[in-house]
This record gives structure tokens, C-alpha cells and sequence, in this order.
């Protein structure tokens, strides 16, 4: 069944993707998304990384509420620095983090995190996954940066994923 239907569950939303943007429940459309639905996670099977091995799935809740409490105050402090970017410029620079974290699938979430949260962004990963090299927004403390970032989020998903 997995070598016809390697992601069921992605070729169900892919077939309901399908008939919802094309507003149209026709034979034609059925077939068609049923088709691209069966297809597309077949072609692209070798693309897909190792299947995930979740270690504290009750850990994900608690980094989800730590990320989206982080986008909302990241979004105000930004905010608040660009408006007052005359009378205090922001302090931008580029952070080498040093990484624990070695899983190619938490490497993807701390991606992903890093690039939600406005003020930083991800810039380069070294060849053997041990640096990231990070722009900060407005840097105050690269020490204390560093310590915030890899307990606030590389901990946590090396729990998950280690």
C-alpha cells in the first residue's frame, strides 16, 4: 500500500485542495484532483526526508505557545524600534549560534521558528550542522542572545526530535 500511497493523508488533502479551489464537485474535477491527489506524492517520494521519530510529543503544545507568545512580542518590539529608529537606532548584527541540534527535521522546525519571529532570520548552516549563522535585528547581548535562542528553542525540539 505505501509504495502506491506513499502519503495517504497527502494525497487526500491534495485531492480536496483540488475540488476546493476549483469550486466544482463536476467528474471532471473529481478525476482530475483524484489524479493529481495519487500522482504528485508519488513523483516527489524521494524528495521527502526520513519519516519523523517524535520523542515528547507533549512538548510540541508547549513550544507552539512559546513561539506564537515570541511573534507577538517580536512583532511589538520591532515595531516599536522602527518607529523610534531616530532617536534609537536599531543595533543589527550577525550571530554565529552554536548547535546541539543535529536532526534534519528539527533543523527544518528551528528554521521555520526562526523565520516566523520577526528580528531574526536565518542565514547560513554550516556544512556539519554545528554553526548557524543568524541576523539579528537589534542585538544587545550576543552571549545572552545566544543562551535565549538555544533554551527558548533548540532544547525543545531537541527533546521532540533526539
Amino acid at each position: 500500500m505505501k509504495r502506491f500511497f506513499p502519503a495517504p493523508w497527502l494525497s487526500l488533502a491534495l485531492w480536496l485542495l483540488w475540488l476546493l479551489l476549483n469550486l466544482s464537485l463536476s467528474p471532471g474535477n473529481v478525476l482530475l484532483g483524484a489524479l493529481f491527489g495519487f500522482m504528485a506524492p508519488l513523483l516527489t517520494a524521494p524528495l521527502r526526508p526520513l519519516p519523523v521519530k517524535i520523542r515528547r510529543p507533549g512538548v510540541i503544545f508547549k513550544l507552539l505557545l512559546c513561539v506564537g507568545c515570541d511573534v507577538v512580542t517580536s512583532n511589538l518590539a520591532v515595531g516599536w524600534r522602527v518607529w523610534n529608529a531616530n532617536r534609537h537606532p536599531p543595533r543589527p548584527a550577525f550571530v554565529k549560534v552554536p548547535l546541539d541540534l543535529h536532526d534534519a527535521n528539527g533543523l527544518a522546525a528551528l528554521s521555520m521558528i526562526t523565520t516566523v519571529v520577526p528580528g531574526t532570520v536565518w542565514s547560513e548552516l554550516a556544512l556539519d550542522r554545528s554553526v548557524l549563522l543568524m541576523h539579528v535585528f537589534d542585538l544587545d547581548d550576543e552571549a545572552q542572545f545566544i543562551e535565549h535562542f538555544k533554551h527558548r528553542y533548540e532544547r525543545p525540539l531537541m527533546e521532540i526530535f533526539q
